[in-house]
């Protein structure tokens, strides 16, 4: 779909000129430290390895719905798969405070059946007249403190990873607008690249592209396909550069787990390090107009070899860049594959 299309399908989007598609490629010179961000004490190792083994019982009622799939699926209950780091454990987190909940809520369930039972009229016709109890108000004191401190712990280590930017290989600048999204390769070497992302709105141009491109039309779910994916390297860590255009938006990819808003005049970062390849789908999040339902989020992880070949073969055109991407991604089952020519041949070879 020709980007020239944008203005006809966008109805009343401010205008910004047509889509720059320049590019260079390359990561930062040498390798890229990143901050240790895996060690931990023994106590949080063990209280992971308690919490998994709990949570495993909660597990089938919890998370009956997940699938292997980074796209909401029917009857889905939990998270999506977990595609990194930080997505692991909020996964982990959340499994932690279930299971504290559960055993809090089965606490006080069992204590109302208790009382009910034991200290009824019939079973207890002349009740006490006691009022305090010293070990049981130190008790109901601490061990609420307690609580409160096994669950900040980790929570704050949580919160700090999300936030604190690791060294990153490269940068994406993305805005958002009414309604769709524009992405910006603004490293040294890119040239400045840039393209703007608008859904499929219409069944036949899920279909077309599935064709075109020789994937399976799962991978272009309603609501969620786009025009243009993000194209990243698997393993490299992205710096996000998140703002809007006009009104406020949101990013979010579940599966990385970002969520980060995007507000006009203001410039929001975050990070991901995607340890899988594969295609994973976001929406935008902040309520943001009439078509807010219909600004999805398409990244694409591939092998750092195949990216390269994509960005030296987007400098004369995104489209086509794409188009010779496709084929050289490993075919599904049953699925046609397309030619392969121009310098991501030498990436499928």
């Amino acid at each position: 779909m020709a980007m020239t299309d944008i203005a006809e399908r966008q109805d009343g989007a401010p205008g910004h000129g047509a889509a720059s598609f320049k590019t260079g490629h390359g990561f930062r010179e040498g390798e890229a430290g990143r901050r240790d961000q895996e060690g931990s004490t023994d106590v949080t190792g063990l209280v992971k390895r308690l919490t998994k083994i709990a949570a495993a019982a909660l597990a089938p009622l919890a998370f009956a719905g997940a699938a292997s799939a980074a796209q909401p699926t029917p009857w889905q209950m939990g998270f999506q798969p977990a595609a990194t780091e930080v997505m692991e454990d909020i996964t982990w987190f959340s499994d932690f405070t279930l299971v504290i909940i559960t055993i809090i809520t089965l606490f006080v369930l069992a204590l109302l059946v208790w009382c009910i039972l034991r200290f009824n009229a019939k079973a207890n016709p002349t009740p006490s007249r006691t009022s305090h109890n010293t070990l049981i108000e130190v008790v109901w004191t601490l061990v609420p403190i307690l609580v409160l401190v096994m669950i900040a712990i980790p929570s704050f280590r949580l919160l700090y990873k999300q936030i604190e930017i690791p060294e990153y290989d490269m940068t994406i600048k993305v805005t958002g607008y009414q309604w769709y999204w524009g992405y910006e390769y603004t490293d040294e070497g890119m040239e400045g690249l840039a393209f703007e992302s608008i859904m499929l709105r219409e069944d036949a141009e899920r279909a077309e592209r599935a064709a075109e491109f020789g994937r399976p039309i799962d991978e272009y779910p309603r609501l969620l396909a786009v025009d243009n994916e993000v194209i990243v390297p698997v393993g490299k860590t992205i710096r996000l550069q998140i703002t809007a255009a006009d009104v406020m938006h949101s990013f979010a990819m579940p599966a990385f787990g970002v969520k980060m808003d995007a507000i006009p005049g203001r410039l929001n970062e975050t990070w991901f390090n995607a340890k899988q390849t594969g295609i994973f789908y976001g929406q935008c999040s902040e309520l943001c107009g009439k078509d807010h339902a219909f600004m999805p989020i398409a990244i694409r992880v591939v092998e750092e070899a195949q990216y390269e070949a994509w960005a030296e073969a987007a400098k004369e055109n995104v489209e086509e860049a794409t188009r010779q991407l496709m084929a050289t991604l490993e075919k599904p089952a049953g699925t046609a594959a397309a030619p392969v020519s121009g310098p991501l041949a030498v990436a499928a070879r």
